[in-house]
């Protein structure tokens, strides 16, 4: 088990990552105002009304028209934006904001918003067609962010990011290293078919999509596995009048 902490990944594309951020202060916001400054009665509609029901969805089931706030097909993107609790609010976030730029400037922001909203409503099927007559809401932001982390390691498997490995050591690992770790136990949680609280379902969904999209997403020239790419005009740039390195030169590698 490890926390991802920080990772040595300039942005090369953009100069913010706006819809990173707009989605961390959305999804707090969205807590905040279903959650610890709601009502008990707030909470639960909010969760029936916006989470994403397999059974409603597909037609097994049909919810109580006052607890209607969306039509059915629209929460496979609204359950995304809510969370249980504050672990399961800030685990999912600390994920977005570490690698979440990253994924942004390889994709550009418009990209990259529907990018996220897709593994979000690849997670929301994938979870349904697991489990297709239950009638409990799936909630949580960790479809997307599955697709986002599997997208950061075909882009950047070779940068160090520093990790909290056991809650307790703080190490600098190739990205590969613990996000494949991250993406294998998805799989074998999976395979297990705990009866738990977790949708192991959506975040394998998540990852796929994630693994998909971003090699069709990716702005042109954008390079996966760290490949840098040289192109013409900087080979002839380089053969005309060399010029001398200034700074940390690290953030040029692909």
């Amino acid at each position: 088990m490890f926390v991802p902490l920080h990772d040595r990944n300039g942005l090369k594309h953009i100069k913010r990552q706006y819809v990173t951020h707009g989605l961390i202060v959305l999804n707090i916001a969205i807590w905040l105002l279903t959650g610890p400054l709601a009502t008990e009665d707030v909470v639960q509609a909010s969760a029936l009304g916006l989470g994403f029901i397999p059974a409603v969805v597909f037609g097994n089931a049909v919810l109580d028209p006052s607890l209607v706030l969306v039509p059915s097909l629209l929460t496979s993107i609204t359950y995304a934006f809510l969370h249980g609790n504050v672990v399961h609010l800030a685990t999912n976030m600390l994920f977005l904001w570490v690698f979440g730029d990253n994924v942004e400037d390889a994709l550009g922001h418009v990209r990259f918003l529907l990018f996220y909203l897709l593994c979000a409503v690849a997670g929301a099927f994938a979870h349904g067609a697991l489990i297709p007559a239950s009638q409990s809401p799936l909630i949580g932001a960790s479809g997307a962010i599955a697709g986002v982390v599997s997208a950061y390691v075909l882009l950047h498997p070779r940068v160090r990011i520093w990790v909290l490995v056991l809650f307790r050591f703080p190490l600098p690992l190739p990205a590969f290293i613990p996000l494949l770790f991250w993406i294998g136990q998805q799989f074998w949680m999976l395979g297990l078919s705990r009866d738990d609280n977790v949708s192991w379902g959506a975040h394998v969904g998540g990852i796929a999509a994630g693994a998909l999209l971003v090699v069709f997403m990716r702005r042109p020239g954008v390079p996966l596995f760290d490949r840098a790419i040289v192109t013409p005009k900087a080979i002839e740039q380089h053969s005309a009048a060399p010029t001398p390195v200034q700074g940390d030169t690290r953030d040029s590698i692909g």
